[in-house]
């Protein structure tokens, strides 16, 4: 029989297995399960090494990350932070944001950079106490996230403007990305994740021009030094996945605003390991227990196999999800046909609140509605939000902004009255204009002015 770690290895060769392997995206989700917030959970290592280990004791995963914060290479390299107790800390500086100018190769992060030396210890006694049976994660940020921390929202008018300047910053956080998975891969990590959100954000053609280079280049780097390698993207990244294949992972992760079951046939095309899509919000932090067993002996249900298959959270679990909603994915995983069986005459609970939605046809004025995961902790809601943010401060009271964060129950309401399928997203005067694509300055303003 095969142990838990083997069954995630086995996956990752694309070999059959006797269940789908698990991996619960426990990020700053863990620091909840000793009582300790996010900020300490991230700056404290003892802290991180307890609440991990009771992620691993709890959930029994068959693979599970050190730490989900896509801030780390950021914060080494200048940038400031916002921190939260019940998140991981957001960017609230952009070095970049006032000049062209590509760091120079001698700032590439270093082990003593930050939290980096924290980071890499605890990485290492998890490696000591639980490797054995558990497949290890080092996440990185990947290329264009990291890019856009750095830059700001400008970077994506910099991809019409100077394409060149785009190339090299990106050759710079390619081989930023780099030397950290090195150092994960020295401290011990089986799989190497470059999480980068925002690629869901850009076109099939920009994605080849700027993005299929890099990242390709990453992956050999990683298999290089003997370990796997997961291409972690949030948001509807569905048009982008053919050409995020073609750069070689080993595995590809989705949220649910792919279709999982559609995914699948794409990357089984080439041979690729798929995983996430279970609910962050709607099933895991709001659903029941029910509804979490439900939903993965379902997404099961979908596939004609398990192999290449990965059940895991569709990103970094919010840190007040139920700790009996990731015990109940666990059961459906490891005891998946028990489990159908429990769940077989079982109905979801759909979200029974009363919403009014505005009068559209006769506002005062253009009103701008950003539907996001949440803004302070999804990097493409953030850069959406910020998008939104820009063209505010330029209308001013000409307009209307608010946002609304799938975190809450109403919003998830709302979202299911107004029928919007994709986050992040913005509707103006009630009609939807960018879904899954970050506006440049200007195509945000222009949206506005024609409503004006």
């Amino acid at each position: 029989m095969q142990n838990q770690k083997e069954i995630l290895f086995a996956t990752l060769r694309h070999e059959e297995t006797s269940r789908a392997p698990w991996v619960p995206f426990a990020g700053v989700h863990a620091g909840r399960l000793i009582g300790a917030s996010a900020t300490e959970m991230l700056t404290n290592e003892d802290t991180l090494v307890k609440a991990l280990l009771e992620v691993n004791k709890l959930y029994k995963p068959d693979g599970q990350p050190v730490v989900f914060d896509l801030q780390l290479e950021a914060e080494a390299l200048g940038c400031d932070l916002l921190w939260a107790d019940y998140s991981p800390p957001s960017i609230k500086s952009h070095p970049l944001e006032s000049t062209m100018s590509v760091p120079c190769y001698c700032t590439l992060p270093k082990k003593t950079d930050g939290r980096i030396k924290m980071v890499l210890s605890a990485m290492r006694r998890m490696k000591e106490q639980v490797g054995e049976t558990t497949a290890l994660y080092g996440l990185i940020c990947g290329p264009f996230t990291l890019a856009s921390h750095l830059r700001g929202n400008d970077i994506f008018m910099d991809m019409y403007d100077d394409e060149e300047f785009v190339i090299d910053l990106l050759k710079y956080c390619m081989e930023c990305g780099k030397r950290m998975s090195s150092y994960y891969i020295e401290a011990g990590m089986d799989v190497i994740a470059v999480v980068d959100p925002l690629v869901s954000q850009i076109s099939v053609n920009h994605f080849k021009q700027f993005l299929h280079d890099p990242f390709s280049e990453l992956f050999h780097h990683i298999r290089s030094q003997g370990v796997f390698s997961s291409f972690f993207v949030c948001g509807d990244a569905t048009r982008n996945l053919a050409a995020m294949c073609n750069t070689s992972p080993d595995s590809i992760s989705i949220d649910e605003n792919v279709d999982i079951a559609a995914a699948k046939e794409i990357t089984d095309q080439y041979n690729i390991a798929i995983g996430g899509n279970i609910p962050l919000t709607s099933v895991m932090l709001h659903g029941t227990q029910q509804d979490n067993m439900k939903y993965v002996v379902d997404m099961q249900d979908q596939m004609s196999t398990t192999r290449n298959l990965i059940v895991a959270p569709g990103c970094d679990m919010p840190y007040a999800v139920p700790f009996e909603n990731v015990i109940g994915v666990a059961q459906a995983v490891i005891q998946r046909e028990e489990t159908r069986k429990m769940v077989a005459d079982y109905t979801s609970a759909t979200f029974d609140i009363e919403i009014d939605l505005p009068d559209y046809a006769n506002l005062n004025k253009p009103l701008v509605e950003v539907f996001t995961l949440d803004s302070l902790t999804c990097a493409a809601c953030t850069y959406m939000m910020e998008a939104a943010n820009v063209a505010k401060v330029h209308f001013g009271e000409a307009i209307d902004l608010v946002e609304y964060k799938f975190t809450e129950k109403a919003s998830i309401a709302r979202c299911q009255k107004m029928g919007v399928k994709n986050l992040p997203c913005i509707y103006i005067n009630g009609v939807l204009k960018f879904s899954s694509i970050i506006p440049s300055r200007d195509e945000m303003q222009s949206a506005i002015d024609a409503v004006l």
